[in-house]
């Protein structure tokens, strides 16, 4: 089995364990494949910490970290404590073993609680993957470090922190009661795919080299722009990181290259306050489905005057006027249809979907005139 069917594998099982985690789980997997970071807002007993842990025991090779913040949190506690025997040599190092410094994958459970002690060594390692102890600056291994919190973060102390998470959920209760007794009924998994530390670093590779097209570059670029005219606005350096997000995504659907519906994770990377999350779903759809749903709407159309014309028309000549002027209809549409098709083709947008429905209502229209 190669490391992607291992990877595709362990999907589907984590979405099998974890009920309406869907998306979680792909930001998650996507995380770790790109090398970011991913917060979960909600409350306690989500399966937050869980899914981390889940995550991390199926990487052999890799070390695990987590920690309850508390403003009483002290860095010995994160980061080790102050080595004795090296004080003796007049040198401050802390000894790191089994901490944060030293984890691939870690969990810090109320995260916005970290002090002031704490959050500048904490941004040190999730932005530069380096750890100042003493007079070292260490390269951590850290692939991916997840955060969870209660609530969003007042303090403008630590906006830089809330910053550097790229993807970003909220996470609630099971919804649906049929999920819910689903979750209750469900059975630890009798087996669990696992891979090594080497085959990840193997995927992340692949992950880099997959392909972006042009047209996916200059949907981003309008995204950016239709946002920023709601005031919803996202730094450079977060759309930069949202590439490998993106392929990170586009890898787990299978695919060899981005493609529109991955632009539509974006949702989950663009948002500062959860209200926002909506109307960036809204902007990314008109941007990239936009032509579909246009294409969409005229099919319907065809579909409404095939119908017209097929019903008990009293005499001949009120149905042959009918299909005259169901005809004319189509043809219209079929117009519409190509400037649309164009319009795709000149931004170099993918127009298979909206080949395909064009091909319905020419269909239509074939039927249509056989039976003049």
């Amino acid at each position: 089995m190669t490391p992607r069917e291992k990877l595709l594998n362990l999907r589907d099982e984590l979405k099998k364990l974890f009920i309406e985690r869907d998306d979680i789980i792909d930001g998650s997997l996507a995380a770790l494949l790109s090398a970011q970071n991913v917060l979960l807002i909600g409350p306690p007993g989500t399966a937050k910490s869980m899914l981390a842990d889940e995550i991390c025991s199926r990487i052999e090779g890799t070390s695990y970290f987590q920690w309850l913040l508390t403003r009483f949190t002290t860095p010995e506690e994160l980061f080790g404590a102050v080595s004795l025997k090296a004080l003796e040599q007049d040198v401050y190092r802390r000894v790191t073993t089994h901490k944060l410094p030293e984890a691939h994958i870690a969990f810090l459970d109320e995260i916005f609680k970290a002090n002031s002690s704490i959050l500048n060594s904490t941004l040190s390692i999730i932005n530069e993957r380096r750890f100042h102890n003493g007079t070292e600056i260490v390269q951590v291994p850290l692939l991916t470090l997840f955060g969870a919190s209660n609530e969003l973060p007042e303090d403008d102390e630590l906006t830089a922190l809330y910053d550097r998470f790229l993807l970003r959920f909220v996470v609630d209760y099971i919804a649906e009661d049929y999920r819910f007794l689903r979750m209750l009924e469900s059975r630890p998994p009798e087996s669990r795919t696992r891979f090594s530390l080497a085959e990840l670093q193997e995927l992340q590779r692949e992950v880099a080299l997959l392909a972006i097209p042009d047209a996916i570059y200059r949907a981003l670029g309008d995204i950016r722009r239709e946002l920023g005219k709601k005031q919803i606005i996202a730094s450079d350096r977060r759309y930069r990181q949202a590439l490998g997000v993106i392929r990170a995504h586009a890898y787990l659907a299978g695919e060899d290259a981005v493609s529109d519906h991955s632009l539509a994770f974006l949702e989950n990377v663009l948002w500062k306050e959860p209200s926002e999350k909506a109307e960036i779903r809204a902007v990314i759809n008109e941007i990239v489905l936009g032509s579909e749903q246009e294409v969409q709407e005229l099919l319907y159309q065809a579909r409404e005057i095939e119908e017209y014309v097929k019903r008990q028309w009293d005499t001949e000549e009120e149905r042959s006027q009918a299909l005259i002027e169901g005809h004319t209809k189509l043809r219209n549409i079929l117009s519409k249809v190509d400037h649309i098709i164009d319009r795709a083709n000149e931004s170099r947008r993918s127009s298979v979907r909206v080949e395909e429905m064009k091909n319905h209502i020419q269909e239509i229209q074939k039927n249509m005139l056989e039976s003049l």
